[in-house]
């Protein structure tokens, strides 16, 4: 890290004493740099040669998966800038591996690190559907569109194993329950037959998250997410069955892909989407120094342009989680970025309106050990 540094030319940022980069072939198709303890723990252990040649040749990180197992599903927010109310994770974690995902931090709550231990020791809720069941079962539950996605990613690799979004969604289409669905894999067509039906009433959209156009830039930045030009076939299937499809630059990374939003939404116009939208980078909490290592060992020639430009849409910090600014920044940078995305997406009939589903089909589902009503 301190040769990183010194290469391009950084002599600020990144403290001494802070995370210790993993070897290279430890965390090879990952993109966190280092596994830093979580922000709870009371230890944090550091692995150094003290030159005695007793330092231990440790494996590389596997993904493994633990069961957890939740009382309820459903999450509520009251966040004023984001445009749904509830939402589903149905895994903690994601072996999708980006590293910018604000998602790192809660695994802090578990008492794991933001770093490697997000990308590779997973969470799986199997109880996730009939926790649903039951919850949208409960007398006087009104519905409101469930968004899934918005945390980690529903279709990340595991979910060919596990099946849990699938039987989220089976749930979802018997009680006829509206639901939004942001992913960046190519697996949520493996649900058309699903979605399908759901989008036939007015109870399905599906927004594909595409970062960019450029290949090698995601394979780094996204280690095991689908490639860009499988996103933009995932969105021309979703259209072709039916189903309403956006496309999500997300995140804007000032000197990364900032010069790529024209060209992705023109060639998700093509492929079929017919709304988009943008989020610019957020650094929150762990998610700071884990993008920041990643940026010094990837492009450090650009470190200074990056950081600075990020912290003039941030009041001078790294993150600002201000409501009304937090998605979309603030200052001339971030004015510009607004609107070169609205002239694009207007250009090219992408239209900022949300799709409104419809919450008036909604069926409560009688799930096995309640009791019907008499009359």
């Amino acid at each position: 890290m301190e040769q990183l540094l010194e290469e391009s030319g950084v002599e600020f940022d990144v403290e001494p004493g802070g995370a210790v980069s993993v070897a290279a072939d430890r965390r090879r198709g990952r993109s966190a740099v280092s596994n830093e303890a979580g922000r709870f723990e009371a230890e944090s252990r550091h692995l150094f040669d003290d030159g005695w040649g007793t330092l231990e040749e440790l494996p590389p990180f596997k993904t493994t998966v633990q069961v957890e197992k939740p009382k309820r599903i459903i999450t509520r927010n009251t966040s004023p800038d984001i445009a749904f109310d509830r939402s589903i994770n149905p895994y903690r974690g994601c072996e999708h591996g980006c590293a910018y995902c604000f998602a790192r931090p809660t695994h802090a709550y578990m008492g794991l690190s933001a770093g490697l231990d997000f990308e590779s020791q997973l969470f799986v809720k199997p109880n996730a559907a009939r926790l649903l069941e039951r919850e949208l079962a409960a007398p006087g539950y009104q519905a409101r569109t469930i968004a899934i996605g918005t945390n980690t990613d529903p279709y990340q690799p595991i979910e060919k194993r596990y099946r849990i979004m699938r039987e989220i969604l089976e749930v979802l289409d018997r009680a006829n329950h509206p639901v939004a669905i942001v992913t960046k894999s190519a697996l949520v067509c493996r649900d058309i037959d699903i979605l399908a039906g759901m989008a036939e009433r007015g109870l399905a959209k599906v927004a594909l998250s595409v970062t960019t156009l450029d290949g090698r830039l995601a394979r780094r930045m996204e280690p095991r997410a689908a490639s860009p030009m499988r996103r933009l076939e995932a969105i021309r299937q979703l259209k072709e069955a039916g189903i309403p499809a956006a496309v999500m630059v997300a995140p804007i990374i000032p000197g990364l892909n900032d010069d790529e939003i024209e060209a992705i939404l023109d060639a998700a116009a093509l492929a079929g989407a017919g709304e988009a939208g943008y989020i610019m980078l957020r650094l929150p909490l762990e998610v700071a120094g884990i993008f920041k290592e990643w940026l010094l060992e990837n492009y450090p020639d650009r470190y200074r342009r990056v950081m600075s430009t990020i912290r003039s849409m941030r009041e001078g910090k790294d993150n600002d989680a201000t409501f009304g600014r937090r998605m979309h920044g603030s200052g001339p940078y971030a004015w510009m970025i607004g609107r070169r995305f609205e002239v694009a997406a207007k250009r090219l009939g992408l239209t900022g309106r949300r799709l409104k589903l419809r919450t008036d089909l909604f069926s409560p589902p009688a799930p096995d050990g309640v009791q019907l009503a008499l009359f």
